[in-house]
């Protein structure tokens, strides 16, 4: 039976050396950002620029590692039945709804609900980067280099599976942007194993 992570909300948890973690999109079209910490050192996070670096793509899918700021593997993808994610875009935020869509009373968005979800592990605020944005489909043009966030390519059911390389405090959303989940708010599910 696996989890469900109300709409706009987040959780986190630790995730043993050798578990694998299930994120799952129920209804469709519906973002998780995801974050992954050193459980013995959360000082090592999950990081885009070494990850996008060492793979040498902006699409990370099956058979991809997940590498740490410390250039160790965090994480591989051992199942994907989308293919399109995002590792570009910070979590959602006041500041995010605010300036981008002009929210006189924003709502506090992923970051928020990561950094209230990662506080009981000690993790304060400023230690959250830029998540691996599961499911969400950002469109990059070739010859402007302009981002587009275009509604999430998953269905109903689709999954991503990951493996821990190492013990980690993980953090998952479902996430608070209208643009990014096709102005609609979802749950999200996921499974340890």
């Amino acid at each position: 039976m696996p989890f469900e992570i109300a709409p706009r909300s987040g959780v986190a948890f630790r995730l043993a050396k050798g578990q694998q973690l299930k994120v799952i999109d129920p209804q469709g079209e519906q973002v998780s950002d995801l974050l992954a910490f050193n459980a013995d050192d959360v000082r090592e996070v999950i990081s885009s620029g070494r990850t996008l670096d060492y793979v040498s793509r902006i699409f990370i899918t099956k058979g991809d590692p997940i590498y740490s700021n410390r250039s160790r593997i965090m994480l591989n993808v051992l199942e994907d039945t989308v293919g399109r994610h995002d590792f570009l875009l910070t979590p959602c935020s006041r500041d995010t709804f605010r300036i981008i869509y002009g929210d006189e009373h924003p709502h506090h968005g992923c970051f928020g609900n990561l950094a209230t979800a990662l506080e009981p592990y000690g993790i304060v605020p400023d230690q959250i980067p830029v998540a691996f944005n599961v499911f969400m489909n950002v469109r990059l043009d070739g010859d402007t280099g302009e981002l587009k966030v275009e509604p999430p390519l998953s269905r109903a059911g689709d999954h991503v599976l990951f493996r821990a390389e190492m013990d980690l405090v993980v953090a998952l959303t479902a996430c608070s942007a209208l643009q990014s989940n096709n102005y609609s708010f979802k749950p999200i599910h996921y499974e340890i194993c």
